[in-house]
């Protein structure tokens, strides 16, 4: 059983590295499959998108980037001089990014949220996850802005971890427990089949060409916009990739560091 389970570990993964460009190697850790494991449910997502305008061919100069706790890296941004589709709220902005289109008519944007304190994210975070209707609010009010000094970091980096323990905290149970996926199983070892382990692994790319990313498994209170509003993100803050014409969300992360891959 140990050979013929070293042999499916390594099928999902070379799946999961065929279907993300390569980007994910590996979706199943070592030793993740043993004699009980009966199914595995795999699924994967590639993104490759060209900014629909990019950023100028240079690097500006390094910048200082500051980190969570109270220090600040150099750290390399984009910019250009063009005008930018910019929101202003009560505490926080939202660029929008958008991508070129692709010939099926779907838009996808890249949105970052950048809090206005440097240690705002947290809050930001709590404020979008206990009020979405915040989310969609804000981002429909985004307009085409003059923008003064504007610049947001390259950044690259990858993410795995094991969300069992994470959706049973937020009441997800029935998938856990025996017996519940009997419907999916035509055989009578379904009476006894439940979820054991869900792996999630993701990765994103970003720089003055665009985006590459992969993944496996309230009132708004708008504030007045003068000419020349300031975007610098040079501390953390929330970024998602969205397809702008169903509102589906398909990728979300935090940049804490930019230098960390």
């Amino acid at each position: 059983m140990v050979l013929k389970a070293i042999e499916v570990t390594k099928e999902v993964n070379l799946w999961a590295k065929k279907e993300t460009n390569g980007l994910i190697k590996e979706i199943l850790p070592q030793d993740s499959v043993d004699n009980n494991t009966r199914l595995i449910f795999v699924n994967a997502m590639h993104f490759k998108g060209a900014w629909s305008v990019p950023f100028i061919n240079k690097w500006t100069n390094n910048y200082d980037f500051h980190l969570p706790n109270g220090s600040s890296v150099k750290v390399p941004f984009m910019t250009n001089n063009l005008d930018q589709l910019i929101g202003a709220f009560d505490g926080f902005k939202v660029l929008r990014l958008p991508y070129a289109q692709r010939g099926d008519n779907r838009q996808f944007s890249m949105y970052i949220f950048l809090p206005d304190a440097k240690d705002g994210l947290p809050a930001l975070v709590e404020k979008l996850s206990s009020q979405f209707e915040l989310l969609e609010q804000s981002l429909a009010l985004i307009r085409k802005r003059v923008v003064g000094d504007f610049r947001i970091p390259k950044f690259k980096f990858s993410f795995g971890l094991e969300t069992s323990h994470a959706l049973k905290e937020l009441g997800v149970i029935l998938p856990f427990s025996h017996g519940n996926l009997t419907k999916m199983v035509d055989s009578c070892e379904g009476r006894d089949l439940s979820v054991s382990n869900i792996f999630h692994k993701c990765f994103i790319d970003v720089n003055k060409e665009g985006t590459e990313a992969a993944a496996a498994s309230f009132a708004v209170i708008a504030m007045g916009i003068s000419e020349g509003i300031d975007f610098v993100a040079d501390h953390p803050f929330l970024f998602l990739i969205r397809e702008d014409s169903t509102k589906t969300i398909v990728f979300v992360g935090q940049v804490l560091n930019p230098l960390v891959v």
